[in-house]
């Protein structure tokens, strides 16, 4: 008799033990990983742990009546879900609701307030020219120092902006051209009042004189014969605006610049290093947050700067932003600075001593990585195609929710239990390696969604919960397909060991086949819907992924030591596998008929 050859499969299906354990270490590394990360349970979404509701209403701007359309609403939408939603999974929901309103419902745990940011924040940005500045409100007492009067270092805002800053480069090699506010001396006045006065007389004289930034109005030039009577009223309006702004004062912070378009100038707010607050008037827009051709966060390693953002110029960009860092270079203090204005709040205010050509700039300063990471978002994704106005800001309460899920997971335990009792009254024995692989399955799939909540922001709402329940049914087929094959192969007469191995190949085709389709669909839902739906994607993917591994690791190698036990080998009748039940052909060696000897001579006495 020849010995069967002994190839790599079956000195794979000889050690089962080793996939048993590969799968038990993965499951203690993945559990010892989320109770040590303290997420010892899934992040749930908006409709299970309640959150914040916040309803923004397109407001056209003036003359644009047309711009609120379906187009710029799905854009703003896109735009919206890209910069809460991350990876698409945290479960932040952007949906419009009539023809200009949109719906951003934010899960519970999230930063809400930053989420709000984010979300209405139209991240216009604009380099303006500095016309004046000084210290505002209750800080503005006393005698400034010059760094102070100069202009302020490390701006920040309300925003995630908070701490911006005060340094602006075009790239290495121009990283030392521009030098913040605490490194150049203010307005030399020896008063408050003095420098308010010199600084007011020199913005109104730079209004009524050439509003662009090679204008010389830090020595107090006279007004441009050319200047208009509105134009003097604008200028007036404007120095009254600006004596009267206190930017300690949040609503006046917020009033701020309102309704200035990007050719005008305006007054607005920054906050300094020492977390002074400041006022500023500003010449018209010199280059528009859209000559930025890429924003991103990095962190300095070469530098004590720590967390920057830098920005990239497109081409045009580029010319325009030499250009106007080439004027202010000629100007002096502080008219000599550029204000980085994001949403009419000013960022930085950099000094240049000249003109910058690189094509890039850096905003550095106090950031740690959120706020980096969150300003670069801001400009990446770019600015929304319409202004937007909050409505409304409300709180949802997970009672509803909460009862859904109760629902949700009774309706779940009703299926699990009516498909354990199934495998129970038809396969016997083998239910208990097909109960004990959705035992795993199970406890992989919480721990790896509990670890997915901090790690990408996965939330578990209700479609996500049914992708699971579905799940189920997915896992428990794969089990299905391979023990029918064991059960055929019995059939055929062979005993149970060679049965467990001869249908494994044909079974784990099947398999990989089904769990391939159920991961195509879930991954083309995914990619075609927003919000809930995508909850439902993913989980569904996650666990078509888990019940291959599981299928693999876990059940073949159970049911290949399960069939060196006599209880399964021997065909007992609980055991699911006896062959008469099964109704068994004889064994093909029994079948064999006993060769007769050849025919000879008949002795006739025989006869």
């Amino acid at each position: 008799m020849v010995a069967p050859k002994k190839g790599k499969n079956a000195s794979a299906q000889s050690k089962p033990g080793r996939s048993l354990a590969l799968i038990l270490i993965a499951i203690v590394a993945l559990t010892g990983g989320m109770f040590a990360s303290g997420h010892t349970t899934p992040r749930l979404g908006i409709d299970l742990a309640g959150g914040t509701s916040i309803t923004l209403r397109a407001v056209p701007e003036e003359g644009q009546e047309s711009a609120i359309n379906k187009t710029n609403m799905d854009t703003a939408v896109e735009i919206m879900n890209r910069r809460v939603n991350g990876l698409g999974v945290s479960e932040a929901e952007v949906q419009t609701q009539g023809d200009r309103n949109i719906i951003v419902n934010i899960p519970k745990g999230t930063n809400s307030k930053e989420a709000r940011e984010q979300v209405g924040t139209t991240a216009k940005l604009y380099f303006r020219p500095v016309l004046a500045t000084e210290l505002s409100g209750a800080n503005a007492t006393g005698s400034p120092s010059p760094s102070e009067t100069g202009g302020a270092s490390d701006k920040a805002t309300d925003k995630a902006t908070d701490k911006a800053t005060d340094k602006a480069t075009d790239g290495a090699a121009d990283k030392d051209k521009a030098t913040d506010g605490d490194k150049s001396s203010g307005s030399p006045s020896d008063s408050a009042s003095a420098s308010a006065t010199t600084q007011g007389r020199a913005a109104s004289d730079a209004l009524k004189a050439d509003p662009s930034p090679s204008a010389k109005t830090s020595d107090g030039a006279s007004p441009s014969p050319s200047a208009s009577a509105s134009g003097d009223d604008a200028t007036a309006k404007l120095q009254a605006e600006y004596a009267k702004l206190d930017c300690t004062d949040a609503g006046a912070r917020a009033k701020a610049g309102d309704g200035s378009k990007p050719g005008d100038s305006m007054v607005a707010c920054g906050q300094n290093s020492q977390g002074q607050w400041q006022k500023y008037i500003l010449g018209p827009a010199a280059v528009d947050g859209t000559d930025v051709d890429k924003a991103e966060a990095v962190f300095n390693t070469q530098t004590a700067a720590g967390w920057t953002v830098t920005m990239k110029f497109t081409d045009d960009g580029a010319k325009k932003f030499a250009d106007i860092t080439g004027k202010l270079a000629q100007n002096q203090s502080p008219q000599n600075q550029f204000a980085i204005v994001l949403d009419n709040d000013v960022v930085s205010d950099p000094y240049v001593s000249q003109a910058l050509t690189g094509g890039s700039a850096e905003i550095s300063g106090n950031f740690d990585q959120e706020e980096a990471q969150g300003l670069s978002n801001m400009l990446s994704y770019g600015a929304l195609p319409l202004t937007f106005k909050e409505d409304s800001v409300t709180t949802v309460t997970a009672a509803l929710g909460g009862e859904q899920l109760k629902a949700g997971l009774i309706a779940g335990a009703i299926g699990l239990v009516l498909v354990v009792l199934y495998l129970l009254v038809y396969y016997r024995g083998l239910s208990f390696i097909a109960v004990a692989s959705l035992l795993v399955s199970a406890g992989l799939t919480y721990v790896i969604m509990s670890l997915l909540g901090p790690t990408i922001g996965f939330a578990l709402n209700l479609p996500a919960v049914c992708g699971a329940i579905v799940a189920i049914g997915i896992t428990a087929d794969s089990f299905i397909v391979y023990f029918e094959r064991v059960r055929d192969e019995i059939r055929e007469g062979r005993s149970l060991r060679p049965a467990v191995e001869r249908a494994w190949p044909r079974a784990r085709r099947t398999i990989l086949v089904s769990d391939f389709v159920s991961f195509l669909a879930a991954a083309v839902l995914f990619v075609v819907t927003v919000g809930k739906v995508q909850g439902f994607a993913f989980t569904l993917g996650l666990t078509t992924l888990l019940d291959v591994v599981v299928v693999f690791l876990f059940t073949k190698p159970l049911l290949t030591l399960m069939a060196r036990r006599r209880f399964f080998a021997s065909g007992h009748k609980w055991s699911g596998l006896d062959p008469k039940s099964l109704g068994a052909k004889p064994p093909l060696r029994r079948t064999r008929r006993t060769a007769r000897p050849a025919a000879g001579p008949v002795d006739p006495k025989e006869a």
